[in-house]
Order: structure tokens, then sequence, then C-alpha cells
């Protein structure tokens, strides 16, 4: 009940902020769902030159990436730490927020919401509902269920690899620099893996698991039989990774000695 309540505090302060400057928050969004929109179009020109992507139509691909898009969004709201060394490290934030009683990690996670990241996963929703319509795809009543189960895997793979990485801005001056490099890997997640060499197949299966954030559990809709083993395995990948960023996380923190260190 207290760390719910406090999600209404900052989501309220949040609104606030928003509604003072409406117009930037629409242009947010917009700009946000032109880049997804650019991503989408850019699969559609591949479709253009060829039938199938190893194996997958045009079709399976954009659904795929729709399914992408709704972990992502609701990470993006959620797990928006990208300014954390210079924000929090550099400037000392840190030192206020851990003078407090909430966790370190829901306050900062609280502080940086982006409820507008959300509208990414409505779009997500709509293309995976549109695309499943052309295929006409069957759904079976179990399906939502097993959805939520994988979608929730999904954002914990994500969190769990975001606040392992931003956790290094404890040791380091400069830990920023790695996280262009995990953002675009992350991308390849949204394409079949199989379009990908032994070695990409393995980073994104094993070391940095994205290919269980999009193709795994959308590929699980599409074709059960042959992909349905891997995609069962986002919880347990997502149980890992958020635990293993966690322990990194708190580690960092006990190690942590003020601004002034």
């Amino acid at each position: 009940m207290f760390y719910a309540s406090l999600f209404g505090e900052y989501f309220s302060n949040y609104i606030k902020r928003r509604l003072t400057y409406r117009s930037d928050f629409w242009i947010e969004i917009a700009s946000d769902l032109l880049f997804q929109g650019m991503n989408l179009l850019f699969i559609l020109v591949v479709f253009l030159h060829t039938p199938l992507l190893g194996g997958w139509s045009q079709e399976q691909v954009v659904f795929i990436y729709g399914y992408f898009m709704v972990p992502y969004g609701v990470f993006g709201c959620f797990f928006n730490l990208w300014n954390f060394s210079e924000r929090y490290i550099g400037k000392g934030e840190m030192d206020r927020v851990l003078t407090r009683p909430a966790h370190n990690l829901v306050q900062l996670m609280l502080e940086n919401l982006d409820p507008a990241s959300l509208f990414g996963s409505l779009v997500g929703l709509f293309i995976m509902g549109y695309t499943g319509l052309q295929m006409d795809m069957s759904w079976s009543w179990a399906d939502p269920f097993v959805f939520l189960l994988l979608t929730l895997g999904a954002i914990l793979i994500y969190g769990g690899v975001y606040i392992a990485i931003t956790s290094i801005s404890f040791f380091s001056d400069a830990p920023t620099g790695i996280l262009p490099l995990v953002w675009n890997i992350q991308n390849y997640g949204r394409y079949p893996v199989n379009i990908y060499n032994k070695l990409i197949k393995f980073l994104l299966t094993v070391l940095l698991p994205f290919a269980f954030v999009g193709f795994y559990p959308a590929a699980y809709f599409l074709d059960r039989e042959e992909w349905g083993a891997m995609a069962l395995l986002t919880p347990v990948m997502g149980a890992l990774f958020i635990t293993i960023g966690l322990l990194l996380w708190n580690y960092g923190v006990r190690k942590y000695r003020g601004a002034g260190s």
C-alpha cells in the first residue's frame, strides 16, 4: 500500500507537469510514434524485394514487431534511467535518494516515470490485432494469460539488463558509452532470430536475451509447435536477468560513498 500510494503521488505530479506544457507532451508522443512508424516502414520496404524473410511472411514479421513494441513501451515507462549517471552520480542526487525511506531503485523509477511510452504499447497491440486478422490467426481461451506472462517476462529482461548496465555508474565515471550499443543490439530482437548467424543467435538468446522480448514470444502465437518451447522460457529468463540486475544494483549501492567519493 505504501508503494501504491507513492506511485499515485508521483503519477499525479507527472500529470500536473504535463498539463502545464501540453504541446510538449503530444509532440513527444508524436515523435515516438513517428520513430516506430519509420521502423515499420523499413520492414515493409524489405518485403518489396523479397516475399519471405528467413521463411517468415510480411504479416508475420510485422506481428513480431508489434509484439516487440508492447513490452518495450512498458519498460520505457517504468525503467527510464538513461540519465542516471549524469544526474544522480555526477550531480550527487543519489545522496538525496538514499536518505528517504522507500527503496532507492523504486524512487528512481518513480521520479523518472514516462507514461507517454505506453502509447507505443497500445500501437503494438493494434498492429498485432490487425496482422492477426489478416493471417486469420486462431486464439484459445488461455492465450491472453500466456500473452501477459510472456510480456511480463520480456519486461523483466529489459529491466534486468538495463539495471545491470546502469549499476556500472557506481564504479565508472563514463558508463553511458555502453548504453547505445546495447540499445542497438536490442533492436535485433524485433526480427526473426533464424535470419542471423550462430554468434548473433547466441548473443540474443543467452548473453543479452533480447530475442525473448520480441521474437520468441511472438513466434509462440505464430508457430507454437516449433517455437513454443523457447517462448515459454521467457519468464525464466526474465526472473534470471532481473535477479542479476538487482544483485549488481544493490552491490553498487553498498559500495557507493557519496558524490564526493
